[in-house]
């Protein structure tokens, strides 16, 4: 079989364009992708709910509302917990298979959610925060690479980058939810609880579904695997998918009993592949996307609107900014590509970032206007808008494709990880870099590091629209060895530098 005739190459797709549509249709990839992206709605629904909670927090618990280390102790909590899930996640994935890992992810998300809508003080609400970060690492581990490894490779970034438009869904929901219980004695607690619910219906739902045909294919449960493939493809490409997974996966099984973390350092091809990964999760958060979704309130009330029900109306439009521009981020990201789309936005955060400096800059010296106010607000409508078709998708779904299958768990997790690393960086520190260097110039500072991210993406990043994993191995192989190295396996000089 050649390159071009692979199954998903884009040879293979000249010859039967109209697969495309057909697989965006089918009710089993659909069901499947919807399912497991319900991990990114508790991921979303996570990072926006806190924002709201926060401001009710520190009207019952007087040691928070005087403390801004205890408030980013309480938010980041959970990015602690999700830095350890993640780390893990990457490890139960490949023992146990995708569909284990996001039963397990549920159990403790909903846990979690229980012992903060009980947590009778700030410090038991602190491990419900932890309990529930936990639960999201693992998920944000899980959701995107079970959705690449059931989807055809046509539309496997549309596919993926529905888990990013489930957060930001999270995200939006989390606001509306805010908005109703703001009245509601106990707010804060019903803000946090009902959390726990998703986490039940995905739970039910899971149940239901199969696992990973690739895994299976890995763990030598092979007629499973074909039972799955058969619900996604149509023959003839059902026999060219099995006959082409059993080829590609042979090797790989008998490769994955030497893999370890080491690897992953130790061979050039794994580590450029990794380096890629990793920066752009980094630099995802690095740009303050998740400060913007967990402070937004508050810096809405910075801003000069200091009512809680305006500020967190004002971040409700956000929310729902950032969930429609994921929309369009799941058309772009396999018609525009993964590179053009991730340069593109990062241009407009750096803008938009600008603005929201300036902003903040003029309105320390005048006060008494409320036009800086609201160009602070466009500041962040603007953010959003550019960062979610863009940055938002693309570094969960270049992490689901750029790793050989023996090391997608392992890499995935440690990508995810240096993913909450960089949450857990920004969001204990946003407030209190705020307080000392103030607003404004916080802002610049997040400018600066897109300004590094758009430089990293051109130089580091390459494009992987419409590829095979295959496909996509060959890149890191060229990029490490040269031109002619194709014809070797990737996994073949592990002791090589």
């Amino acid at each position: 079989m050649t390159l071009d005739s692979m199954p998903g190459s884009s040879g293979y797709l000249e010859l039967y364009p109209e697969r495309k549509m057909a697989y965006f249709k089918n009710p089993y990839v659909l069901g499947l992708t919807v399912v497991a992206g319900i991990g990114g709605l508790l991921f979303g629904y996570d990072t926006g709910v806190i924002s709201g909670a926060l401001l009710y927090i520190k009207d019952d618990f007087e040691a928070v509302s005087k403390s801004s280390f205890l408030q980013e102790t309480i938010v980041s909590m959970a990015l602690v917990g999700a830095m350890i899930g993640a780390a893990a996640g990457g490890w139960i994935n490949d023992a146990f298979g995708r569909k284990k890992a996001t039963l397990l992810a549920d159990v403790v998300f909903a846990l979690g959610s229980a012992v903060m809508a009980a947590a009778p003080n700030p410090y038991i609400l602190i491990l419900g925060r932890l309990l529930v970060g936990l639960g999201v690492g693992v998920a944000s581990v899980t959701a995107p690479v079970y959705i690449a490894e059931a989807s055809p490779s046509e539309i496997r970034g549309g596919l993926v980058s529905t888990n990013v438009l489930m957060i930001t869904g999270g995200q939006f929901l989390s606001y509306l939810v805010n908005l109703a219980f703001t009245e509601v004695p106990g707010t804060w607690r019903w803000m946090l609880g009902v959390a726990g619910i998703p986490a039940v219906i995905q739970f039910c739902l899971m149940l239901c579904l199969p696992e990973s045909p690739r895994w299976l294919f890995i763990k030598n449960e092979k007629a499973k695997a074909i039972s799955i493939l058969s619900k996604i493809y149509e023959f003839p490409r059902l026999e060219d998918e099995v006959d082409y997974l059993s080829s590609q996966l042979e090797d790989e099984r008998q490769k994955k009993n030497g893999v370890s973390y080491w690897d992953v350092f130790r061979k050039k091809e794994i580590r450029l592949a990794f380096f890629a990964g990793a920066g752009l999760q980094a630099f995802q958060q690095f740009v303050g996307i998740n400060t913007v979704m967990y402070y937004s309130p508050t810096i809405v009330q910075m801003a000069g609107f200091h009512s809680n029900q305006l500020a967190l109306l004002l971040s409700l439009i956000v929310a729902a900014i950032n969930a429609a521009g994921t929309v369009l981020g799941i058309y772009l990201i396999d018609h525009a590509g993964r590179r053009k789309l991730a340069l593109t936005s990062l241009f407009g955060v750096v803008i938009s970032l600008i603005i929201l400096s300036w902003s903040f800059f003029v309105e320390s010296s005048d006060s008494t206007s409320v036009l800086y106010g609201w160009m602070a607000v466009l500041g962040l409508t603007l953010y959003i808008a550019f960062f979610s078709p863009g940055m938002g998708p693309v570094p969960w779904t270049v992490n689901s494709e750029v790793y050989p299958e023996a090391y997608r768990g392992i890499c995935g997790g440690m990508s995810a990880t240096v993913n909450w690393v960089s949450n857990l960086i920004v969001a204990q520190s946003f407030l209190s870099v705020a307080e000392a260097v103030g607003t404004g110039a916080t802002f610049l500072i997040l400018a600066g590091v897109a300004v590094v991210a758009f430089a990293f993406v051109i130089v580091f990043v390459p494009e992987t629209k419409g590829l095979t994993f295959e496909e996509v191995e060959a890149i890191w192989k060229e990029k490490a060895w040269g031109s002619g190295s194709t014809t070797r396996s990737l996994l073949e000089r592990g002791n090589e530098f």
